[in-house]
């Protein structure tokens, strides 16, 4: 069982409209965006980061919003839910904001003894808030919610899936354990993680398959301190039986990806460099910042990407 991994380390998924996109997480759930870049192998679409102050790992909600594309189609095969971590009695506060706020599909509901509140992204991504009173990581405090009722970070992530058992046994392999299963979900938890530690597995055997689209997960990330342990954990995989890319540079961190059984993507990223290799932490996610391979198009992309903000 690999020892390197400590919980999650982004979500990236797809939208539709980079400014609805924006305006949902900074002002809607009061996160940072602390990145504003474009997708590597398409560079007239935006890659932005949403997080904590500083971009910390297991935080970090990622979008590519390709304009006009169409909805996905939830089913099995993919990450169902994102859910974020927020402090002991406020999912009334945050079901009074998210309501004002026209969010949908506003649910209350509750599993492994967490209370949770579900709720819809603006293209249907499936989202929720637990409450974590043991949960002391720092929240953003500038995005226009109280310190006292912020979001922490992620508290977990759920897998929809026909089959589990595969899947199950991969998360296992990579340092999670179960801890708790209810009905047809099964928990699995990293110990001495980052505090975006779990991984639920819903087993739905005769459920159709998920298609990517706007409001779709691409890929979930799981986080390693550095590159030699990324490495390691490179190996061990390949080793296992798994086709796993080489090591790519994303600026921010490195990356290596791999089909699951289950046919989720995953991802393993460093916790290096992190979000101020080329922004001061004031300023994170204020200009636009290009991959150097694409430095030669910033005058077309100034003036043809969308604006965020008026």
């Amino acid at each position: 069982m690999l020892d390197q991994i400590k919980g999650l380390h982004h979500v990236t998924s797809m939208a539709r409209d980079a400014r609805q996109n924006n305006e949902f997480f900074t002002k809607k759930l009061g996160l940072r965006r602390v990145k504003k870049t474009v997708n590597f192998d398409a560079p007239d679409v935006y890659h932005l980061y949403y997080a904590d102050e500083v971009g910390t790992p297991g935080s970090v909600m990622t979008y590519f919003p390709f304009p006009n594309i169409g909805r996905g189609r939830h089913g099995v095969g993919e990450v169902g839910t994102t859910v974020y971590s927020v402090p002991e009695g406020t999912l009334g506060y945050w079901e009074k904001r998210l309501a004002d706020e026209g969010v949908t599909d506003l649910s209350r509901d509750e599993i492994f003894g967490e209370k949770r509140l579900a709720f819809a992204g603006p293209d249907g991504d499936g989202f929720g808030l637990v409450e974590d009173k043991a949960d002391k990581r720092a929240p953003w405090a500038k995005g226009g919610v109280p310190s006292d009722e912020a979001i922490r970070g992620f508290h977990s992530v759920s897998l929809r899936l026909r089959d589990g058992g595969a899947t199950e046994e991969l998360l296992k392999f990579m340092g999670f354990e179960e801890v708790d299963k209810a009905g047809n979900v099964r928990r699995l938890a990293v110990k001495k993680g980052n505090g975006a530690d779990i991984v639920d597995i819903e087993t739905l055997p005769g459920a159709g398959f998920a298609s990517l689209g706007a409001g779709s997960v691409h890929h979930v990330a799981f986080a390693v301190e550095n590159r030699a342990k990324q490495l390691d954990v490179r190996k061990a995989l390949m080793d296992t039986g798994y086709q796993v890319t080489p090591v790519i540079d994303r600026d921010y961190f490195w990356a290596i990806y791999f089909r699951t059984p289950g046919g989720v993507l995953f991802e393993v990223a460093t916790n290096e460099p992190g979000f101020d290799r080329d922004e001061d932490t004031a300023h994170l996610g204020e200009a636009l910042k290009l991959p150097s391979q694409h430095q030669h198009l910033r005058p077309y992309l100034e003036q043809h990407l969308q604006k965020l903000e008026d």
